[in-house]
């Protein structure tokens, strides 16, 4: 072989080398394409004034037909109604992108999807409109599986309604979810997203991350779910609920909402826009029930199925109102932790447990309990003058298995002694709400219609003094209150006992052990 044979094969051979390296490069950028759908290659705009909806939905569409996929939405600002949801399908916020919640009035002749037949809310009212309803919303997926949300994008609800209303082409809810399963939604910015920002109905095995939320009614509603985890997630809501967990009869029958954590979260009842903003601004005054801003953590109201197996840890709350687990349509409320918790500048009770006989659902079922529910390792400052710490059952059915250690409450006190012989009223088929009791009788706890209660290491202090004794309990059985401070100046202030049965005191105010088989009436 002589030396031009063997230059012309080095030639071939670096040229065919060059050839592949040539075509890998040009695959490479498909290769790392492959899976991402850009809604700007749909017919997307995103410059805030077209409509987007038929763009982005194209984009879920072409990933659906490959088996699901990445929607992506690079920065700009994008208008749309409803987006629907398929299998495998993950929406991609990128930084600087605004999913933008259209309004009807700005584009005549278009609308979100018709809120879908239901009979349970429709025409029994086993629940209200926005919990009965998922198709009328901004995003929405009805039995799918594998659904992630994400991105350090916005989503801005500025065309969603914050009620429940049946006209056709609005919507009131920014993401939506029945009967799915394997969900993730994180790192978002939510703002102003409707009657909910997130409401799922029977999802399994949901993960919400690194969330903050600052909206106009309700942030996240968790309804009939199994296997939720709620992390690190800022909520602000004056007008309704942060964080909700509830168990209506919106799927047709009584689900359990169980095995669900919610950990390392804030909520807070500011001006609504004035946590994303970062301003924290408190002059609104009062939500649209007439109470004071909301903001909370709550179980209920729509209790149907029950709740089991709920752990609530590391949550700050401030200037907003307090916990509240409620069951009034028949639920089980069983199995519940709560720790870890700082609480300031609380605008009612601070604790809320209420066991009810509201019972909006299907005839015929008993009417709720309770058990194990354990409360600890809790600072609360606030709570206006007409309020206190609330455990109340009804007649007949007491709230039971309460447990309640390691609490410190700086409360706002300056009741006059007047409001200590009030008659709280029981309102039983009532709304369970604090604010719908009147002023109450205590500084510290009111306690009525419960056994199998343990409270220890609680102190209660007042800013102002207060006429009220510390403690009320009436209806009670099966009590042991020990190593309680109650901060009362004066005698027969500490604590109050009205029809109290199987009593412990120890190391109430520095007393000695003292027991009770019956106490009609007696102050302390």
């Amino acid at each position: 072989m002589n030396d031009e044979t063997i230059r012309i094969m080095k030639k071939s051979y670096f040229k065919g080398w060059a050839v592949l390296v040539l075509m890998l490069l040009l695959l490479l950028p498909q290769a790392l394409r492959a899976g991402r759908f850009n809604v700007r290659d749909f017919g997307a705009q995103g410059d805030g004034r077209t409509l987007d909806t038929d763009a982005i939905n194209a984009a879920v569409d072409a990933a659906t037909e490959l088996g699901g996929g990445t929607v992506y939405f690079p920065a700009g600002v994008y208008p749309s109604f409803s987006i629907r949801l398929q299998n495998n399908i993950r929406l991609l916020l990128d930084m600087g992108a605004t999913l933008l919640a259209a309004s009807p009035d700005d584009y005549p002749g278009f609308g979100y999807d018709a809120a879908e037949p239901n009979v349970w809310g429709d025409s029994l009212e086993y629940q209200d409109f926005g919990h009965s309803h998922w198709k009328n919303s901004l995003i929405w997926g009805i039995g799918l599986e594998n659904i992630v949300i994400e991105g350090h994008g916005l989503i801005d609800g500025r065309g969603l309604v914050k009620h429940g209303s049946r006209k056709p082409g609005l919507g009131n809810k920014a993401i939506a979810l029945r009967a799915c399963r394997n969900v993730t939604i994180r790192d978002l910015r939510i703002f102003r997203g409707g009657h909910f920002g997130i409401l799922p109905t029977g999802v399994d095995n949901m993960t919400i991350d690194n969330l903050k939320i600052d909206s106009n009614r309700d942030g996240i509603n968790i309804d009939c779910c199994k296997n939720v985890r709620i992390t690190n997630c800022q909520i602000n809501t004056p007008n309704d609920d942060a964080i909700v967990l509830k168990s209506s009869f919106g799927l047709g029958y009584a689900r359990v909402t169980e095995q669900v954590t919610i950990s390392n979260c804030h909520v807070s009842g500011y001006d609504l826009g004035s946590m994303l903003d970062g301003s924290y601004q408190t002059r609104q005054e009062a939500a649209p029930d007439k109470g004071a801003v909301t903001g909370r953590i709550k179980l209920g109201t729509e209790s149907n199925g029950g709740f089991k197996n709920i752990t609530i840890s590391n949550v700050t709350f401030d200037h907003c109102r307090g916990f509240a687990l409620e069951s009034v349509d028949g639920a089980v409320m069983e199995d519940i932790s709560i720790s870890n918790i700082t609480m300031r500048n609380i605008l009612d009770s601070g604790f809320f447990i209420r066991l009810g006989r509201r019972m909006r659902g299907p005839d015929g079922v008993p009417v709720g309990r309770t058990a194990r529910i354990q409360i600890s390792n809790v600072t609360m400052t606030g709570v206006p003058p007409r309020y206190c710490a609330m455990i109340m059952g009804i007649p007949g059915h007491p709230v039971e298995g309460v447990r309640i250690s390691n609490v410190q409450m700086l409360v706002d006190g300056g009741a006059k002694s007047s409001q200590a012989a009030v008659v709280v009223p029981e309102n039983e088929e009532g709304y369970p709400d604090p604010m719908y009791f009147g002023d109450l009788p205590a500084y510290g706890f009111y306690i009525r219609h419960a056994g199998d209660l343990q409270m220890d290491n609680i102190q209660v202090q007042t800013k102002k003094t207060d006429g009220r004794p510390a403690f009320v309990l009436e209806d009670v059985s099966d009590v042991r209150l020990s190593n309680i401070r109650s901060g009362a100046s004066e005698k027969g202030q500490a604590l109050v006992l009205r029809d109290v049965r199987e009593a412990l005191l120890l190391e109430f105010d520095g007393w000695e052990r003292r027991t009770f088989q019956q106490v009609k009436s007696q102050r302390f």
